[in-house]
């Protein structure tokens, strides 16, 4: 009899614990929460601080896998930027004239003397003549090279005044020494001195009229003044640009004695 209890007895823990499956402590269990409640508050944390590097080791490994692609897009960046800078960039032309051939100073315009080009609008020059026939007849105050555009202040005119300061006037000289203005260009700076004779006892008397001045026009290439001068006898002539008290010192001044000039640097 006591040995069936036991063996009945051991039967029955055999089926209770079969029934049951095995328990886990309590501690562990209660552990395990716990830990989970502090890694949902700092999981997203470290997710931010390690979401850059990431990202770069992706980005990385993208490369690294592509590599291929990653040299064929960057051949076709450069080549794309190598186009650019070869194609002339498409701009807005405009017509002007400029001379055809090389014209000395003092030549009558013909219509023939100009050609008609193309060039950007940065290059052209305000108040210049578009059409030809404006400027048959007139007369080059300086010499004008091929392909050069005229203005205003390269023609025999009162343009020849055009940027000078306000009050400025053109005042013609006729020099005492006819040949040396084969010295003088338009643009040069001169000084005008006056001698004028004295008596038997006395010395030349040596005054500077004004200078430094401005050469605009010389007749010594052939030039003519016509209509803007007034006369046809130029042999001597020279046009500088003066200021009020300079300009009232040199007219008549050749009736007062001999006028040369003295060339002055810039």
């Amino acid at each position: 009899m006591p040995q069936q209890s036991r063996s009945a007895l051991l039967a029955r823990a055999r089926r209770s614990a079969s029934t049951d499956g095995p328990r886990r402590p309590a501690t562990s269990t209660a552990t395990g929460r716990a830990s989970l409640r502090s890694g949902a508050s700092t999981f997203p944390r470290s997710l931010n601080r390690s979401s850059p590097q990431r990202g770069r080791r992706r980005i990385g490994s993208w490369i690294a896998r592509n590599r291929r692609l990653t040299v064929a897009l960057l051949l076709c960046l450069a080549a794309g930027m190598a186009v650019q800078q070869l194609t002339p960039v498409s701009e807005q032309r405009v017509t002007v004239l400029v001379a055809a051939r090389d014209l000395p100073t003092g030549t009558t315009l013909k219509e023939a003397d100009f050609a008609r080009v193309e060039v950007p609008p940065d290059l052209a020059i305000s108040g210049v003549p578009s059409d030809a026939g404006a400027l048959v007849g007139r007369q080059l105050a300086a010499a004008l090279s091929r392909g050069q555009i005229p203005t205003e202040s390269s023609l025999l005119g009162p343009g020849l005044l055009t940027g000078s300061p306000v009050g400025t006037a053109a005042v013609p000289v006729r020099m005492a020494d006819p040949s040396s203005i084969q010295l003088l260009s338009p643009g040069q700076l001169v000084t005008v001195v006056l001698t004028a004779a004295g008596s038997y006892d006395e010395s030349r008397q040596t005054q500077v009229l004004a200078g430094p001045v401005p050469v605009l026009w010389t007749s010594a290439h052939g030039g003519k003044g016509g209509e803007w001068l007034g006369t046809s006898d130029t042999e001597g002539l020279v046009v500088v640009a003066a200021d009020p008290q300079q300009a009232e010192k040199l007219a008549g001044a050749s009736t007062q004695g001999k006028l040369f000039f003295v060339l002055v640097s810039p």
